[in-house]
């Protein structure tokens, strides 16, 4: 706790950290102090009611937006036999995920389309959003999220091939710099039989089915 936290505050946030570990509990403390730093650089009044709190407000976001990096936090696929023999392919698409900018720390957000053609294994189809979840809670750049959910899918299922598409606006590029709200970014990642003409044309063809 910074030193010109009021005792009213201090229990104010005892009470936010309440049921998280020690180890939570410091980490959160640190980083609101790092936020209300800001805050008090910027001039703000801290005795605002709407920011007497915000440090320890954006310290719990943080928590939650960076989640994928907390150790354990990696999904457990469920995977089952594909007993049925089934080549044809699997596809989720319109997974909504909101992540964190890693150049600016503001967010970005969109709808992943992902799809694999299986060899021995199936996935349970929950886990498409769990995966995408896992790797977006962090800060992260789209065209990095994209390839790790591909390579995922590759490692975890060995499928003849896999392909995810990613199409995102980023609040770096509407909210500043180029100030263009609306702007569109689109990042794919193809592997194995998604190389072949046919199949992706296929992918590209649901993809455009309502």
């Amino acid at each position: 706790m910074t030193e010109d936290v009021t005792p009213a505050l201090a229990e104010a946030a005892e009470r936010r950290l309440k049921g998280f570990s020690e180890a939570d509990k410091g980490r959160i403390r640190r980083i609101a102090g790092h936020v209300r730093g800001i805050l008090k650089e910027l001039d703000l009044d801290l005795e605002d009611p709407n920011l007497s709190e915000t440090d320890f407000r954006v310290a719990m976001m943080y928590r939650e937006m960076f989640e994928g990096l907390r150790e354990g936090a990696e999904p457990r696929v469920t995977t089952f036999p594909n007993s049925e023999g089934y080549s044809g392919m699997v596809m989720e698409k319109q997974i909504p995920f909101y992540s964190m900018c890693s150049h600016h720390l503001v967010p970005f957000y969109g709808h992943a389309h992902i799809a694999y053609i299986p060899t021995k294994l199936i996935m349970g189809l929950s886990k498409f959003p769990r995966i995408l979840e896992f790797y977006a809670k962090r800060p992260q750049l789209q065209e990095r999220l994209t390839e790790q959910v591909v390579t995922y899918l590759e490692e975890k299922l060995k499928p003849m091939g896999a392909m995810v598409v990613i199409e995102a606006r980023h609040l770096c590029v509407e909210m500043r710099g180029v100030k263009k709200p609306g702007a569109v970014t689109v990042t794919s990642s193809i592997r194995g039989s998604f190389l072949e003409k046919a199949v992706r044309e296929e992918f590209l063809d649901l993809l455009r089915r309502p």
